[in-house]
């Protein structure tokens, strides 16, 4: 039996609102972080009449999200319309090799450019994420999401966002969380409070080197697996 799409729904008021290009531009940047995040899982079936139904869209924003997905590698055609990629692990440990370059800069230009709100921003984040349950998946991926965002978005480079989003967010999933430990949770929570102490303290170069050697951690261990 296929499964069905595990996305809420869209206000239908707002759905009227906004152009054709920004629904699908929404469209996508939905799909694409349920795909990217593990909500929606490799070989699952997307049915565009489905899914614009869920959405409360038409058609035509979902058939081209889907164009832009095939076009970024993350979905495939099937005969009743599109499929999730399945990804290996090898595929997501390279993206994350290449994200740690990106968002070791990232982070260096954070360090340089984040205000006194980006700080007390990601101090919020990473207090939350030290009282979490390391059984709580979604909650360790929503948090760990927003806080290398809150960096990324503290380096003040648009371009350097469209990179880093290029690379996917694979890194760490909902996968990823089930093959790491909560000793391994607490490793990368100490990362981020030493990412976070560089960028506070405007040290660039510690900041990048951190943030490298944190995205590195992770991708040891996807390949282990």
């Amino acid at each position: 039996m296929e499964r069905h799409v595990r996305l809420q729904q869209s206000d239908p008021a707002a759905a009227g609102g906004p152009s054709q290009q920004r629904r699908s531009l929404e469209v996508f940047d939905r799909l694409r972080r349920a795909i990217v995040t593990g909500e929606l899982r490799p070989n699952e079936p997307l049915i565009e009449a489905d899914i614009a139904e869920r959405l409360a869209v038409s058609r035509t924003p979902v058939r081209e999200s889907m164009q832009r997905l095939s076009a970024a590698g993350l979905v495939v055609p099937r005969k009743r319309g599109w499929a999730v990629r399945e990804f290996s692990l090898e595929d997501v440990a390279l993206n994350a090799e290449v994200r740690a370059g990106l968002e070791g800069y990232a982070a260096g230009l954070a360090a340089q450019r984040a205000t006194p709100q980006d700080i007390a921003l990601m101090s919020a984040i990473h207090a939350e994420r030290l009282g979490l349950d390391p059984e709580d998946e979604k909650a360790r991926v929503r948090t760990n999401r927003a806080f290398h965002d809150a960096i990324i978005a503290a380096a003040r480079n648009p371009k350097l966002v469209d990179a880093i989003d290029a690379t996917g967010l694979f890194y760490f999933n909902g996968d990823v969380v089930r093959m790491s430990s909560a000793e391994q949770m607490a490793q990368g929570n100490a990362d981020h409070a030493l990412i976070l102490e560089a960028v506070a303290a405007k040290d660039a170069g510690a900041a990048e080197a951190r943030m490298r050697a944190h995205i590195d951690r992770t991708a040891r261990i996807i390949r282990r697996r």
